[in-house]
């Protein structure tokens, strides 16, 4: 279930993150039109206070400088100056309409409000005169308001807990409804990835999605018996195969002890005896493989010493009689001393036979094979190395990235790498293990396989 919940968690925190984008961008958006609007409000912009700058009083009159009639002509406006009787002492372009003496009422309304219809900007200077500035009609809009104290503070505070609201309600559906998709969805991913694990189970064909429940549920009965069908007849041909092949090799065997035949036949009754144990041997791999892949095989844990089970399958294979061109090692750490782990023996012990015999199969020339066991960080370490022709590279990545499927042949009558290998990896996984392909130096192929000393982690 990791797997999943690991997908609705990154889908929660997307949901979150998309939610504060959008919220971040419509911010940028919103203070990006405030600003381009001022900008290019020329209205807005214009400075009274600066304006006023520009006009001195020398001796008895008032001059403006060209900055401030510049200014005045880029916005169409008009401008005076009263003074503290509220009489006009400085003009320029003021509306005929516009009288030029202003009560103390008429300046309190205006400066809040508008003069006639021209909206208009004030300025109180440091020398008690007021600065007036007029804009064209309908060019500006000026309003003016006011709020109890008490009531502005509830109106805003009311706005941001009304935003705060939205935003929790807005984070709250989107986990309600990411929770509905993950409960729904998640039987779903599972079953998937049991199917693709092998392990169909059946789901409820129920909701919105009981469509895919349904298909996922026919592919799941599908693949089993599919598997089903295969188990049975590699068991029916592996029964069927074990009388007459028997016969052949019992046959064969007597045929090769025959001294009355020429040496000729006997030779190639050598050959179908040969020939025969190996067909026995691919039937004894595949049945084996079947039940290991369909959990059919259980796996006897015991107390098993891996330096005595290395050392026994180099033995009984030096007895078979083999080739002088082939040199074996054995070697164990800490020497003299039994590296226990927790096992099935049979299997383990097969898994160093495979590896041992598939070093010899492969180098048909020759070459030097050795067996490590030892003990590492609570793990029983196997290493099962030769100095032969190894393998190729693509091959090699092949086996360490998990692939169990038999290689290619590369031509006939050249043996098969695949099949023991696969047995040897399937027998490492009932145990929890690792298993590591690595290339030697100048050449060959070493085998490492790690096995927790104290059953299956």
């Amino acid at each position: 279930m990791k797997p999943v919940r690991r997908f609705f968690r990154r889908y929660i925190v997307s949901v979150t993150g998309s939610v504060i984008l959008f919220l971040t961008v419509n911010v940028l958006l919103i203070l990006g039109v405030f600003t381009a609007g001022y900008g290019y409000d020329r209205y807005a912009a214009f400075s009274i206070r600066a304006f006023s700058a520009h006009i001195v009083r020398e001796g008895d009159a008032w001059i403006g400088d060209e900055e401030a009639l510049t200014m005045l002509q880029e916005t169409d406006a008009w401008a005076m100056v009263l003074d503290e009787g509220g009489q006009v002492v400085w003009e320029q372009e003021l509306p005929e309409e516009l009288p030029r003496w202003y009560s103390a009422a008429d300046v309190a309304s205006f400066s809040r409000w508008y003069l006639e219809d021209y909206p208009v900007k004030v300025w109180a200077r440091e020398d008690g005169f007021l600065a007036v500035v007029g804009f064209p009609p309908e060019t500006w809009v000026k309003y003016y308001f006011s709020v109890d104290r008490d009531y502005f503070f509830l109106v805003l505070l009311g706005g941001c807990l009304i935003f705060l609201a939205n935003i929790g309600l807005l984070i709250f559906l989107t986990l309600r409804n990411a929770r509905r998709v993950e409960k729904a969805m998640s039987p779903i991913l599972q079953g998937i990835q049991d199917l693709a694990a092998g392990r169909p189970r059946p789901l409820k064909e129920r909701g919105e999605l009981a469509e895919i429940s349904h298909g996922l549920n026919q592919a799941g009965e599908y693949l089993a018996k599919k598997d089903n069908t295969r188990a049975e007849w590699i068991r029916g041909v592996s029964h069927d195969i074990r009388t007459p092949l028997s016969m052949v090799l019992g046959y064969a065997s007597e045929l090769e002890e025959n001294s009355a035949l020429p040496p000729d036949a006997r030779k190639q009754a050598v050959v179908i005896r040969r020939q025969g144990e190996r067909l026995k041997g691919l039937v004894e791999s595949l049945n084996l493989t079947t039940k290991l892949e369909y959990a059919l095989q259980p796996v006897c844990r015991e107390q098993v010493d891996g330096a005595e089970l290395g050392r026994k399958a180099v033995s009984e294979l030096l007895n078979q009689g083999l080739p002088e061109r082939y040199v074996f090692e054995f070697s164990q750490e800490p020497p003299g001393k039994a590296v226990w782990l927790e096992g099935d023996p049979a299997l383990l012990r097969r898994m160093i036979d495979n590896l041992l015999i598939n070093s010899v199969v492969h180098n048909p020339e020759g070459c030097h094979i050795g067996i490590k066991v030892k003990a590492e960080n609570s793990q029983c370490i196997f290493e099962v190395w030769d100095d032969g022709k190894g393998i190729d590279a693509a091959f090699l990545a092949r086996l360490n990235g998990g692939r169990q499927d038999v290689a290619p042949k590369g031509g006939l009558g050249k043996p098969e790498h695949g099949l023991g290998l696969k047995i040897v990896r399937q027998i490492v996984q009932a145990h929890g293990g690792r298993l590591i392909f690595e290339e030697m130096t100048p050449h060959g192929l070493k085998v490492r396989i790690a096995l927790f000393q104290h059953g299956k982690k």
